[in-house]
């Protein structure tokens, strides 16, 4: 990514809410300031990059907005004169960032997870309809209309474009990080397709998480999420092989991690964890520097690993912490002890991941058929074609070791 897409990036918010806070339109905010972004890419590498590159765009996407306007007023052939002159008065461009509105205005509850993604990358992102269904692996058209529904929800239901007051805030900041988490989730493992890693997605995850971050400095869930990522996408250099192959964790090259973002990580989530009240983002940043402080696969703290989980199970009722709590306690008493914790839990029959961990605890207990078995079933289950070829290929390995 150039200089200029990254800049054109991190205005696209500010740049957004100023439109959307002088006009009150967010759906015909949001495809002017498209179009604003467009013709910047357009320009700026041949003319250069304005002095004001946010004004610049501001002005470029209220002129589309008021043009817009303009036609409509025609159209009604009401009030024209009046309006075009009011409008021909625009105020100066607002040094005031709306970043933060936008991403709550995204995650309006009215939204399902997955539209709110969608838009979420969109507005406040500033990703193209084409690189946000490129990222889910669905035509351009059908994300357009995922997107263009979203935003006729976002109009119906008549939010105001402000912060949402104090006491519904907190409820409303648990969707938020939820968004930006499910994005970094899919960049960080993608669910379907060729890659393992949509590294644009996970980027992405992480820089809307920083400027929340930024916002909100003293939310402990947010310096939590934020400090995740950072542990968690440090490994990322080590997750793949040269052809893109799967690495697990115990096998990844160490010294590829990245110590800039574990050091940053590790600082976040010592800060926040030393100020009170603990979330289910803090203790997974917690297990992930645990992870990473290890210098080795056999150096890594089982015990402590095995002791988060078990407060995050009490906070947080979700099958996959249950999955995550089997293996750490099979890491520390043995692979039994994980299989039958594996019994308990529910709602994940048809994830591939419970028959990968399940093959996995088998391996490692010498059930060597057993879990050829399971290797298998994960692999017909799951969508992404590295993790496919790595359960396929552990099978393969295990049936040549048995003869």
């Amino acid at each position: 990514m150039t200089a200029s897409e990254d800049l054109l990036r991190a205005l696209a918010p500010q740049v957004l809410g100023a439109v959307v806070r002088r006009f009150g339109d967010f759906a015909a905010a949001e495809d002017a300031v498209q179009e604003a972004l467009f013709a910047a890419a357009v320009r700026w590498p041949e003319l250069g990059v304005p002095d004001n590159p946010r004004g610049w765009l501001i002005q470029v996407a209220a002129r589309r907005m008021t043009d817009q306007l303009r036609a409509e007023l025609a159209r009604r052939r009401r009030e024209a004169i009046v309006v075009a002159e009011q409008l021909e008065e625009m105020p100066a461009v607002s040094e005031q960032d709306d970043t933060l509105v936008l991403l709550f205005m995204c995650c309006h509850p009215a939204l399902t997870p997955s539209t709110a993604v969608a838009l979420t990358l969109r507005a406040v992102g500033g990703l193209t309809t084409a690189e946000i269904a490129n990222a889910f692996l669905v035509p351009e058209a059908t994300m357009a209309q995922r997107i263009s529904r979203a935003k006729e929800r976002i109009r119906s239901s008549g939010v105001a474009f402000r912060l949402p007051a104090p006491d519904e805030r907190r409820a409303r900041l648990s969707a938020v990080l939820h968004v930006l988490y499910l994005i970094f989730n899919e960049g960080y493992a993608a669910s379907v397709g060729e890659d393992l890693q949509r590294r644009d997605l996970a980027n992405e995850a992480i820089r809307l998480t920083r400027a929340l971050y930024h916002a909100l400095p003293h939310d402990g869930e947010v310096a939590g999420l934020l400090a995740l990522m950072l542990l968690t996408d440090a490994r990322r250099a080590a997750r793949t092989g040269p052809r893109g192959e799967l690495i697990p964790l115990p096998e990844q090259d160490r010294a590829l991690w990245d110590q800039a973002a574990i050091v940053e990580g590790v600082a976040l989530i010592t800060d926040t964890l030393s100020k009170g009240s603990v979330g289910s983002y803090q203790l997974q940043a917690a297990i992930a520097a645990v992870h990473d402080e290890a210098r080795r696969a056999e150096d890594t703290d089982w015990q402590e690993i095995l002791a988060l989980y078990g407060v995050l199970r009490r906070i947080s009722d979700n099958p996959m912490v249950e999955l995550n709590h089997a293996i750490a306690a099979a890491m520390v008493h043995g692979p039994a002890v994980g299989l039958d914790l594996l019994q308990a839990i529910e709602g994940l029959a048809s994830h591939h991941r419970l028959d990968a961990v399940r093959a996995h605890l088998l391996e490692m207990a010498g059930e060597r058929a057993l879990a050829i078995e399971h290797y298998v079933r994960a692999a017909g289950k799951t969508t992404s074609i590295p993790e496919r070829i790595y359960l396929t290929t552990k099978a393969a390995e295990l049936r040549d070791r048995m003869g």
